[in-house]
């Protein structure tokens, strides 16, 4: 009877070795994936800074108001606003979740007039952005850009037309400009096309509004 006994947990042993491997990559894949995952939200701060890859996909949902997007050499993404006093900045709500590398930033609330919202970006990503109405420029952003506004003017720096390998830009009501492309047009019901040799996608679009890709 003990040896029996002794077999069993000697077996038993055996294999709790054999598994510990397995086990320990299951908790570190586990510890990294958490690690990973980041969510924060703040309210009425005057600036919001986030850790976050060059090179990532970024999706931006921001309220109405004067917006400029802008690439940096830092591998983060900062939040500062103009036009404000610090008192009128109490309801800005600032929402961030990293998952890896891709991000998603929500900012809401705040003044309804002479707000300025500037977000800085790594100057390499991948861009969607949407806001509902005003005045949006997006510059020194490299990587593939998705923007749409229901009202307001757009304006886009792109860069080199040849890194392009599909363009897109459509206006309900308003002026297209696209000088790099060679296109100009104004009315109702505006859009154009254009297919390159490059990597990156280009998607532009107001419904009201005008669209300058410079």
């Amino acid at each position: 009877m003990p040896t029996c006994v002794s077999l069993a947990v000697s077996g038993g042993s055996r294999r709790m070795k054999h598994n510990i491997p397995f086990l320990f990559m299951f908790l570190t894949l586990t510890a990294l994936g958490l690690a990973r995952a980041t969510e924060v939200s703040e309210v009425g701060k005057p600036t919001f800074e986030a850790d976050f890859p060059s090179g990532g996909q970024l999706r931006l949902h921001i309220r109405s108001g004067d917006v400029t997007i802008r690439g940096s050499s830092n591998n983060a993404v900062k939040v500062h606003y103009e036009g404000s006093r610090s008192d009128q900045i109490n309801d800005v709500r600032v929402d961030w979740k990293n998952e890896g590398s891709t991000g998603n930033l929500s900012i809401s609330g705040g003044p309804r007039n002479n707000f300025g919202i500037i977000v800085e970006v790594p100057k390499d990503c991948d861009l969607r952005l949407r806001v509902f109405a005003g005045d949006v420029q997006v510059k020194d952003v490299s990587g593939n850009k998705d923007i749409e506004l229901w009202a307001g003017d757009l304006t886009i720096d792109v860069g080199n037309p040849d890194d392009y390998r599909a363009v897109d830009a459509s206006v309900r009501a308003g002026d297209l400009e696209a000088g790099p492309f060679h296109q100009s047009k104004g009315g109702m019901f505006r859009s154009f096309e254009h297919s390159g040799n490059g990597k990156y996608r280009l998607h532009a679009h107001t419904t009201f509004g005008d669209i300058e890709l410079r």
